[in-house]
């Protein structure tokens, strides 16, 4: 079972809300779950968390990594996050029902490797969840958008113009292919940002997840 650092909701009541942030090739659930104290003050009933990805990173000895490096492969990125989807559907499984929440009550929000996963598995859980915010990362297998199991959630997408790891078509192709299959994604470039998160992004981030968690 994959865990990672949490954060109990703001207002110091029972959660009414979940949001799991997943980070990053190299990373862990330390680099991202700051991002918990930042939108907490506009979702003060939701309750963060972080997981650690479940493999130890194959160039980083202190990273971990949900699936190895890809390298613009999109048969790799399938099975990558194929392989990774029990672990992390399992630690969704296990926080939802510790805090007596469903999948209604959930979004996910990824960074790179970590939107990878977050588009995959918040798509094919086993009812709707609220939402799902993506930075800088690309749609894995966008012919399986049709599969019966695929939701059309809430999506927000967000690329900096300048990011030299994954490009920012990658976000203008996941868009496009969300449209054909019904979505109604949302997507923001940030101008002149690389392969990272800045202050508008968060904003947007953060004021999407307002709306889809109040329902």
């Amino acid at each position: 079972m994959i865990d990672g650092p949490r954060l109990p909701p703001r207002n110091g009541g029972p959660a009414r809300r979940l949001v799991v942030f997943l980070h990053g090739y190299g990373a862990d659930g330390n680099d991202l779950i700051d991002l918990g104290r930042m939108f907490a003050p506009i979702l003060p009933d939701t309750a963060f968390a972080s997981p650690h990805a479940p493999d130890p990173c194959d160039q980083s000895p202190m990273g971990r990594q949900w699936f190895p490096l890809a390298m613009g492969d999109m048969h790799l990125y399938w099975r990558g996050v194929e392989h990774a989807a029990p672990a992390l559907q399992a630690f969704l499984d296990a926080e939802l029902a510790r805090l007596n929440l469903t999948d209604r009550d959930l979004a996910l929000v990824g960074f790179s490797q970590g939107t990878m996963m977050a588009l995959h598995v918040g798509l094919r859980r086993k009812a709707p969840i609220a939402g799902i915010v993506g930075y800088s990362g690309l749609l894995a297998g966008p012919e399986h958008l049709a599969e019966p199991a695929v939701h059309k959630v809430p999506v927000l997408l967000i690329h900096g113009d300048a990011d030299p790891v994954i490009p920012v078509m990658a976000l203008h192709a996941a868009v496009q292919s969300l449209g054909v299959a019904g979505f109604a994604a949302e997507w923001h470039v940030s101008g002149g940002l690389a392969h990272g998160i800045d202050e508008n992004g968060l904003r947007l981030g953060a004021d999407f997840l307002r709306r889809v968690l109040a329902g």
